[in-house]
C-alpha cells in the first residue's frame, strides 16, 4: 500500500485495456460529456503554453467542452478559445522553447497586477533538440533555461494547478530529415533534466508543479500510428485530454465511476452513529463472553471428593442466550460492514474500470455451466418448480449476472437483452411463489409479511446507513418488495379468495380473475402514466425511498421495464395449480408432465419460441426499442424455459446441487457485489491484489461469496429474534422499527440541511 495520493498514479502510471481504452493505476477514469466539463470549468481560465505538442492536447481539450472545434488558425502563434455560455476561457500560447520569453510570460502571472490562470499546462523541449541539432550545450541551455522558471511556476502552483508535460517518445523511423536529430535518447536527457530540477526547492506537495508523465507511456504504446514520427494520433491525444479533465474536475464533480483524484467522503452523522453501535455491540459480545466463561469455570463439573458424585453445571437462561445470539449476529454484521466500507468507502484498496470482451463473459459462463452440470443430483420432489429447482435457476441466473456485471458486459445489446430476462425472471418468481403461498395456505397474518419484509430489506438497510447510499440505489430490493406488496394487497383485500374457499364454489375462480384484471389494468394505466406513478411515489416519506439524484425517474423506468412479469407470475401459478388440482397433469418421478403427444408438441413449440426470442434479442440494435417491447415478450422465453426444465420427466427429477447452493444467497450475492466484488458502486472492479487479474478475482470472489453467505445466515438468525409470532410481541417491535425508522428520516433531515 504506498498511499492514498491517486492522483499521482493517474498522471504518471496506467495500461491499455485492449487498444483505446486507457487503465490508470489503481484507480478509475470517468469519461466526461460536454455538460460536465463545462459544469466543472465554469469561470475558469486555462493556458497552454507550449510547442506543438501542447498546441495538440489543447485542441484536445477544448474539444471536451465544444466538440464542433476545428483544429484552425496559425499553427506558430497564439490561439484563443471561449465559451460564452460558461464563461470557460482557454488560451494556447505559442512558446515552442524553454527561454527567456517564456520565463518572461509566466512571470507575468506571478505579478500582482494580473489575473492568474487557474490551470496551467506547460511543457517544451524537441524545438531546442532541432534548433541546437541534438548538441549537448542545447541540454545546458535547456537545463539553465528550465532552472529559471522552476521558482515561477512552483510559486504559481500555490493558487494554481501546473502540470509540466514530460516529451513523449519519438517514431524515429518516420521523422522526416530535418527532424532526425529528435532521437529518443535526447529526449529522455531533457525530461531527466525537468524532473530533476522542477520541485527541486518545494517542499510542501500542495506548491508542487505536477509532472504529467502518463503521456509518455501513452505515446509508447501509439506513437507508431503517428503520421509523422513526431505528433501523438487523435485518439492518444484524446486520452490525455481526458486524464488532465480527471486530474482537476474529479475532486469538483465527484463523479461515482471517477475515483482518480476523489477524496475520501467525511463520515455522516448516521454513519458515525452506526459504527458506534456496532462497536458497542462488539463490546457487549465480549463482555457477555466473558461473563459465560467465567460462570463456566465456576460451575464447571467436578468430582465431588467426599461423596464420589458430579456436579453438574448451571444452565443459562434463555433470555441471557438470545441477547448473546443477537450481539453475536451485530458483532459479525460490524465486522462485515467495516470490509465493504474500506473497500467502497475508504481510499484503501484500488479500482478499475471495466473492460469488456467476449471471452472475458462467455469463457466463464462455460466454465459455471460445466460445473452446474457436474453437481448433478435428484431433486426430493418432482413438482414443477419444486423448492430445489428454483433455487437452482435463482442460482445459475444469479452467477451469470455477476460475470455480466464484472466484466461489463452491459455495452454488448444481446447480452444485455438476455440478462433483462434473467431478472424479469427473478420477478416471475415472485409472482409465482407469494401467489402459490397466500392461495394454499391462505396466511395474510402480520409475521408472514414482516417476515418477507425483514429477509428483503435488512441488508439494504443496513448498508444504506453505512455506505450513504439512498434505498432506490439497490433498486431491485425495492422492485421486489413493492411488488410483494402489491400481491398481498391484491390477494388479501376484500373478498379473501383462497384455494379452499374456491374449492367449495367454481364462482371465486371467477372473482379471482377479476381481482387479476384489475390489477392489470393498473399496471397498464400507470405504466403509460408517468405523471400519476410520479406523484404517488413523490409523496413524503415515500419519497425518501424511491428517489435517486432528487426524481423517481429512476424507480419509474425500473418499475415500467419489468412490468407485467410478476402479473404473468401470479396468472402462471393460478393456472398450475388449478390444473394440478384438476390431476391434468402427470408429476410422478419419470413421467412426462402430459402425454406423450402432447408433452411432445409442448416441448417443440417451447424450444422453438426460446430460440426465437434468443435470435430476436441477438439481432436487437437499439435498446431503447428493445427496452419497449421487453416488457410483454420476456415471458415467452420464461414460460418456454419452464415448460422445458418440466416436461420431461427425468429433467424435473433432477437439479444441479452446484447451482440451488448459490440459490439459496442470490439476493445477498446480488446486493454485496455493489460494494465488495465490483468497485464504486458497480461502475468499477474492486482489487485486491494489483497486477495479477486473475488472481485477484479469485481472492476477491471467495472473500465475497464467503460473506454473502455469513449475511444471509446473519438475516435468518436475526429474523427469528426481531420477527417473532406472538403478536402482541410483535406489535412492540413494530413501533420500535417505527421509532428506528422515524429517527433514521431525523437525523436524514439533518444531514441534508448540513449539506446544503
Amino acid at each position: 500500500f504506498k498511499g492514498g495520493d491517486t492522483c499521482e498514479y493517474l498522471l504518471s502510471s496506467g495500461r491499455f485495456l485492449g487498444e483505446k481504452v486507457w487503465q490508470p493505476h489503481s484507480c478509475m477514469m470517468h469519461k466526461y460529456k460536454n455538460s460536465e466539463a463545462k459544469n466543472c470549468l465554469v469561470d475558469k481560465h486555462i493556458v497552454f503554453i507550449g510547442d506543438s505538442r501542447i498546441r495538440q492536447l489543447f485542441y484536445s481539450f477544448i474539444k471536451l467542452i465544444n466538440p464542433q472545434v476545428k483544429e484552425e488558425g496559425n499553427k506558430h502563434g497564439n490561439i484563443p478559445f471561449e465559451d460564452k455560455s460558461a464563461s470557460i476561457k482557454v488560451d494556447f500560447l505559442w512558446y515552442p522553447e524553454v527561454n527567456g520569453s517564456m520565463r518572461q510570460r509566466i512571470k507575468s502571472w506571478t505579478e500582482g497586477s494580473v489575473a492568474k490562470p487557474h490551470i496551467i499546462v506547460a511543457g517544451a523541449a524537441t524545438w531546442s533538440i532541432k534548433i541546437h541539432n541534438g548538441s549537448n550545450e542545447g541540454l545546458t541551455q535547456y537545463k539553465i533555461n528550465i532552472t529559471s522558471i522552476a521558482p515561477l511556476l512552483e510559486k504559481l502552483a500555490k493558487s494554481s494547478d501546473v502540470y509540466w508535460v514530460l516529451q513523449d517518445p519519438v517514431y524515429e523511423d518516420m521523422l522526416s530529415e530535418s527532424r532526425k536529430m529528435i532521437t529518443n535518447e535526447k529526449i529522455d536527457a531533457y525530461n531527466e533534466a525537468a524532473v530533476r530540477i522542477l520541485n527541486s526547492s518545494s517542499r510542501n506537495s500542495k506548491t508542487k508543479v505536477k509532472v504529467f508523465s502518463v503521456s509518455k507511456l501513452i505515446a509508447q504504446e501509439t506513437i507508431m500510428k503517428s503520421a509523422d514520427g513526431l505528433h501523438l494520433p487523435e485518439s492518444s491525444r484524446d486520452t490525455n485530454a481526458m486524464i488532465l479533465m480527471n486530474v482537476y474536475c474529479n475532486k469538483i464533480m465527484k463523479p461515482i465511476d471517477g475515483s482518480c483524484c476523489q477524496p475520501q467522503p467525511p463520515l455522516t452523522l448516521i454513519q458515525k452513529l452506526a459504527f458506534c453501535f456496532f462497536i458497542l455491540s462488539i463490546i457487549g459480545y465480549v463482555i457477555i463472553n466473558l461473563i459465560h466463561r467465567n460462570n463456566y469455570r465456576k460451575n464447571k463439573s467436578c468430582t465431588d471428593l467426599e461423596s464420589g458424585e458430579e456436579k453438574k453445571p448451571t444452565i443459562s437462561t434463555p433470555n441471557v442466550s438470545t441477547l448473546e445470539m443477537l450481539l453475536h449476529s451485530f458483532c459479525k454484521l460490524g465486522l462485515i460492514m467495516t470490509y465493504f466500507y474500506l473497500c467502497d468507502r475508504a481510499n484503501l484498496f484500488m479500482k478499475e474500470n471495466k473492460f469488456y470482451t467476449h471471452s472475458s463473459f462467455f469463457i466463464p459462463i462455460v466454465y459455471i455451466l460445466v460445473l452446474g452440470v457436474f453437481y448433478t443430483e435428484n431433486t426430493k420432489e418432482t413438482k414443477v418448480l419444486n423448492r430445489e429447482q428454483t433455487d437452482e435457476w435463482k442460482g445459475w441466473m444469479q452467477l451469470v449476472i455477476l460475470i455480466y456485471h464484472i466484466s461489463g458486459a452491459s455495452t454488448f445489446l444481446p447480452v444485455y437483452m438476455h440478462i433483462r430476462v434473467l431478472v424479469a425472471a427473478y420477478l416471475f418468481q415472485t409472482g409465482y411463489g407469494h401467489f402459490s403461498y397466500f392461495w394454499i395456505k391462505g396466511d395474510f397474518g402480520v409475521y408472514r409479511v414482516c417476515q418477507v419484509l425483514f429477509r428483503l430489506n435488512f441488508l439494504v438497510v443496513v448498508l444504506c446507513i453505512v455506505m450513504d447510499r439512498p434505498y432506490q440505489f439497490y433498486y431491485f430490493v425495492p422492485l421486489v418488495t413493492v411488488w410483494f406488496m402489491i400481491i398481498y394487497a391484491t390477494l388479501a383485500t376484500w373478498p379473501q379468495i383462497v384455494q379452499k374457499k374456491a374449492n367449495g364454489n367454481c364462482l371465486w375462480h371467477f372473482g379471482l380473475l377479476l381481482k387479476l384484471i384489475f390489477l392489470l389494468t393498473c399496471i397498464y394505466f400507470l405504466s403509460y402514466s408517468q405523471g400519476a406513478f410520479e406523484k404517488i411515489f413523490s409523496f413524503w416519506p415515500l419519497s425518501k425511498c424511491f428517489e435517486l439524484n432528487g426524481n423517481v425517474y429512476e424507480w419509474w423506468f425500473r418499475w415500467k421495464l419489468d412490468r407485467y412479469v410478476v402479473f404473468h407470475g401470479m396468472l402462471f401459478a393460478f393456472i398450475y395449480l388449478a390444473l394440478q388440482k384438476h390431476q391434468m397433469i402427470s408429476e410422478g418421478k419419470g413421467d412426462p408432465l402430459f402425454s406423450n403427444r402432447v408433452s411432445n408438441v409442448l416441448l417443440f413449440i417451447s424450444i422453438a419460441s426460446f430460440l426465437t426470442y434468443s435470435i430476436w434479442a441477438s439481432s436487437c440494435k437499439n435498446k431503447t426499442e428493445c427496452n419497449e417491447l421487453h416488457p410483454s415478450v420476456s415471458v415467452v422465453q420464461i414460460l418456454a424455459f419452464i415448460l422445458i426444465r418440466n416436461i420431461p420427466g427425468y429433467v424435473r427429477s433432477v437439479y444441479s446441487s452446484f447451482f440451488a447452493w448459490f440459490g439459496k444467497i442470490s439476493l445477498e450475492l446480488f446486493i454485496c457485489q455493489y460494494h465488495i466484488w465490483l468497485a464504486a458502486d458497480t461502475k468499477g472492479v474492486l482489487v485486491l491484489i494489483p497486477g495479477y487479474p486473475m488472481f485477484n478475482v479469485l481472492v476477491s470472489t471467495f472473500i465475497f461469496v464467503c460473506v454473502a453467505h455469513e449475511i444471509s445466515q446473519i438475516t435468518n438468525d436475526l429474523a427469528q429474534i426481531v420477527v417473532p409470532k406472538d403478536n402482541s410481541t410483535l406489535l412492540k417491535r413494530l413501533l420500535c422499527v417505527a421509532g428506528f425508522f422515524s429517527g433514521l428520516l431525523l437525523f436524514s433531515a439533518m444531514q441534508d440541511q448540513s449539506r446544503h
